[in-house]
């Protein structure tokens, strides 16, 4: 397979979004949420997700999902969430005016998200194969 710019697959897309204004601890709660799902799973889950930065996470998927289909002309039905992952951004520092002429720091912290879409079935992971197996030689011992 050739590989295209950003070290990407021609199976594979990407999506993301710079200065979400929320934390990196925060944003990495939800985006654990739909790692390796397939990609309409992930939509449902961030639809209903109480949490607020689940809206921009959606965004960003639903981007990625576009990019998918319309600049890499792959199907939106085979589409899993391969990597996902967020960094730090910058930080807005502020004063907050305290007694007796003090101040305290106020800290606002903004996040990058970044999405990777790959079209085909998700790879089980190193956990999941390993439950199967071991899965699979109880069954065998059962047998005998």
């Amino acid at each position: 397979m050739t590989t295209r710019r950003y070290n990407l697959k021609d199976n594979q897309a990407r999506a993301f979004n710079k200065m979400i204004r929320v934390s990196h601890q925060k944003l990495g709660l939800v985006i654990d949420t739909v790692r390796g799902l397939p990609a309409s799973r992930a939509v449902d889950v961030l639809k209903f997700s109480k949490k607020r930065c689940a809206g921009e996470v959606l965004k960003t998927l639903l981007s990625g999902i576009a990019n998918a289909e319309n600049n890499h002309k792959l199907a939106a039905d085979t589409l899993y969430v391969k990597e996902i992952w967020c960094g730090k951004a910058i930080v807005m520092k502020r004063i907050m005016p305290k007694k007796q002429g003090m101040a305290h720091r106020i800290e606002k912290p903004f996040s990058n998200l970044t999405i990777i879409l790959e079209s085909g079935a998700p790879a089980k992971s190193e956990k999941a194969a390993a439950k199967a197996e071991k899965k699979e030689t109880k069954k065998e011992t059962k047998k005998k």
